[in-house]
C-alpha cells in the first residue's frame, strides 16, 4: 500500500508546489518582474491569492490547470480546497485589498497558505478556519505583509505542527523584504532546512512547532 505523502516544494516569493495523491497543485505563481525566473511547472491546479503579478502567472504553468482565483469550497480529484477572505493590510484591504488564504486537506494532511497577509489580528472565523492546521506557509518579510513579530504572534495562536515562511528576502528579488534570518530568531526554533518536505499523516511532530525553511526550487 503507497504511503500517504504531501510533497511540498518552494519556489521563492509565495509560489509552491503541492504533490498531493492524486494532484498537482501549484499556488501563486508569479511574473519576472519580481526578479526571479519561474521554471517550467506543471500543475493540475492553480490556486490564485490575489490579482497581483507576483501571484497570478497562471499562464507559464504547464498542464493546463483548473484556476481557482476566490473564497469558496472545492473538491477535485478526492482533494479539499476551501478558500477564505482576508485582508493584505492591517486596515481592512483599504490599502492593497483583500486576498484569499487557501486551506488544503488531503489525506488528513491540512495545509494552511496564507499568501499576502498583512492583517494583524484576525478574526474568529479566520482563525476558526485555520483550526487543527499541520502545515503553515506563512509571509514574514513585512512592507506588503505580516513582519517577523506579528508572523509569530499569530503562529502562537494558530498552533501548526510544522510552520514553513515565506514572502521574504532571496537572492534576485526586486523587492524590499526582510530576510528570513530575523524571523528565525524571533521564533527561536532551530529550523531544518531541505529543498523538499515530505509530510506523512502519522509522522507529524507533537509537542514542539517544527520549523522548516525550504531552499528555492530551481
Amino acid at each position: 500500500k503507497k504511503r500517504k505523502l504531501m510533497k511540498i516544494s518552494w519556489y521563492g516569493q509565495s509560489c509552491f508546489k503541492i504533490k498531493c495523491k492524486n494532484i498537482e497543485i501549484v499556488i501563486d505563481p508569479y511574473d519576472k518582474n519580481l526578479g526571479l525566473k519561474l521554471p517550467k511547472i506543471k500543475a493540475d491546479l492553480a490556486l490564485v491569492n490575489h490579482d497581483h503579478y507576483d501571484h497570478n502567472n497562471t499562464k507559464e504553468l504547464s498542464g493546463n490547470p483548473i484556476i481557482i482565483n476566490s473564497p469558496g469550497e472545492y473538491e477535485i480529484k478526492e482533494t479539499f480546497i476551501y478558500g477564505q477572505e482576508a485582508y493584505h493590510d492591517n486596515n481592512k484591504g483599504s490599502k492593497l485589498g483583500v486576498i484569499t488564504m487557501y486551506l488544503i486537506d488531503d489525506e488528513k494532511v491540512r495545509l494552511a497558505h496564507l499568501s499576502d497577509l498583512g492583517q494583524k489580528e484576525l478574526s474568529d472565523k479566520q482563525l476558526d478556519f485555520l483550526d487543527s492546521i499541520d502545515v503553515l506557509l506563512i509571509p514574514i518579510g513585512g512592507k506588503y505583509t505580516l513582519s517577523a513579530p506579528e508572523a509569530v504572534s499569530l503562529i502562537k495562536e494558530i498552533e501548526p505542527r510544522i510552520v514553513i515562511p515565506m514572502h521574504y528576502k532571496i537572492s534576485g528579488l526586486k523587492e524590499d523584504l526582510a530576510g528570513v534570518d530575523e524571523f528565525i530568531k524571533e521564533i527561536g526554533l532551530v529550523p531544518e532546512k531541505t529543498t523538499e518536505l515530505k509530510v506523512e499523516q502519522n509522522k507529524l511532530p507533537g509537542g514542539d512547532i517544527k520549523l522548516v525553511i525550504l531552499e528555492q526550487s530551481h
